[in-house]
């Protein structure tokens, strides 16, 4: 799904809280009932009390007409005045959709009481647009992501809420084989164990992003499925509340993984994965076995290499028994035997220079819920921390400084100009750039680990 949840700290809304990008998309909601009121389109009726929904924030008073100054071509309009029109007409605009989606809802099967207490008073979310475009020039390293996500305060505060769920949380870790402390660790990096779940309405979210157009296939998809758990009876829509990307509940499901995978454990009727702590766990533990977690196997765990060991073969691709990679010489970080996994590969998420995992399907499976290495790490290290396991014990290498999203897409573009094949220039670390990488690196006999520095970006360019 997107993900499941957010792959930064779940705190965090694009560098802004939760709550200050609630509050800011608050202040906004006068000013733009003020501007409907202007434009000569009555506003929406009111949402209740209890869920606040912003509106569009189009100017005060109607955009002054622009002149256009004399040119060769005055029957263009300049930017400033193709800006003022486009942001008049995005009521009527959102309007227009909201029918258009209402009549193909209606023909997929949705009633006229769910479309009616959905959409009625459904607002376009500007800052939403913004979240979903924004690309941030800076890339946090994995140690600093893990440094929040697997800190001491949120260890000590994740052993504290789950004494206070122990029942709920085993119950689902023994109807599905996913142990209770991997459903907290989900937990805790989702929502701060239920303390950051998202206060923007959901309905709202989803039919900005679709409106928007970026992603419209995938937000009107969801947007529908969000109508069916509506009329379902699971949550109404006044507590149908979530994240910006419209992920949901104590563990952020989107709909269409609500739909697939939410589970009423506590027998009341309804899937609530808001209030219900059995729902909760239930619905998770539901989802990442459903993904291939394996009860018989750890997620994983740290390894030292052998001497010459090649770091080309820390690769996803490159899977094989756990036993085999003993017989390479791979040990326990404390040289230990290797624990049994069955299609176990080796991850340097720092390169060549940090820390060394073994990994099998059940660290597959986290990723399941969020594609990120920086993610499932936490998750899994988090729920070990909190089983009173270890953390990283070898040291990360925190003197290497990110490539930022710039300087990637400079990487790419030099590899592609010396035939190294980096694929689409995009400013995204993604496996043919880590490829391309590691051919670049052996072309001149460094370890071949597929992990950018900007020592390395600085030998491909042009001195």
């Amino acid at each position: 799904m997107p993900p499941l949840g957010a792959v930064t700290p779940t705190t965090t809304i694009g560098g802004m809280s939760r709550s200050a990008s609630t509050r800011r998309l608050r202040a906004l909601a006068a000013l733009g009932a003020a501007a409907l009121a202007a434009c000569g389109t009555p506003p929406a009726a009111p949402s209740p009390p209890s869920a606040p929904t912003p509106t569009i924030p189009t100017p005060a008073s109607p955009p002054p007409v622009v002149a256009v100054p004399p040119t060769s071509d005055a029957s263009k309009p300049t930017p400033a005045a193709a800006a003022a029109e486009v942001d008049a007409s995005l009521p009527a605009r959102f309007a227009a959709w909201i029918d258009r989606f209402r009549a193909s809802a209606r023909a997929a099967g949705i009633d006229e009481a769910t479309l009616q207490s959905a959409l009625a008073d459904v607002r376009y979310l500007p800052r939403i647009v913004e979240l979903d475009r924004a690309q941030p020039e800076f890339i946090r390293a994995i140690w600093d992501y893990l440094d929040r996500a697997v800190s001491p305060q949120r260890i000590a505060n994740g052993r504290e809420k789950l004494k206070a769920v122990r029942p709920e949380a085993e119950a689902a870790a023994a109807k599905h084989g996913v142990p209770a402390t991997v459903l907290a660790a989900i937990w805790g990096i989702e929502s701060n164990f239920g303390g950051d779940t998202g206060s923007l309405p959901v309905i709202d979210a989803l039919a900005t992003l679709a409106f928007d157009g970026r992603r419209e296939a995938w937000a009107r998809d969801e947007l529908l499925k969000a109508l069916k758990i509506l009329q379902n009876g699971d949550i109404d829509r006044t507590h149908m509340t979530g994240s910006w990307a419209g992920a949901m509940g104590q563990t952020q499901f989107m709909p269409s993984v609500f739909l697939a995978h939410a589970v009423d454990a506590d027998g009341d009727g309804r899937r609530d994965i808001w209030g219900s702590m059995a729902d909760v766990f239930a619905s998770t533990a539901n989802f990442v076995a459903r993904s291939g977690w394996r009860a018989d196997e750890p997620w994983g765990v740290e390894v030292a290499l052998p001497p010459g060991f090649d770091v080309a073969r820390a690769d996803e691709a490159l899977r094989q028994p756990s036993a085999r990679w003993a017989d390479e010489g791979l040990r326990t970080i404390d040289g230990g035997r290797l624990p049994a996994i069955a299609n176990a590969a080796v991850l340097l998420p720092a390169g060549a220079r940090g820390p060394a995992f073994l990994v099998g399907a059940n660290y597959r499976a986290l990723l399941r819920y969020n594609n990120s290495t920086s993610y499932a790490l936490a998750v899994a290290l988090l729920a070990q921390r909190l089983a009173d396991g270890p953390g990283v014990i070898a040291a990360w290498p925190r003197e290497l400084v990110m490539l930022t999203r710039s300087q990637t897409s400079a990487l790419q573009t030099a590899l592609n100009e010396r035939g190294f094949d980096a694929g689409t220039v995009d400013g995204l670390l993604g496996p043919a750039t880590r490829a391309a990488v590691r051919r670049f690196q052996r072309s001149l006999g460094l370890p071949p680990d597929g992990y950018p520095t900007v020592e390395l970006l600085q030998r491909l360019q042009p001195a």
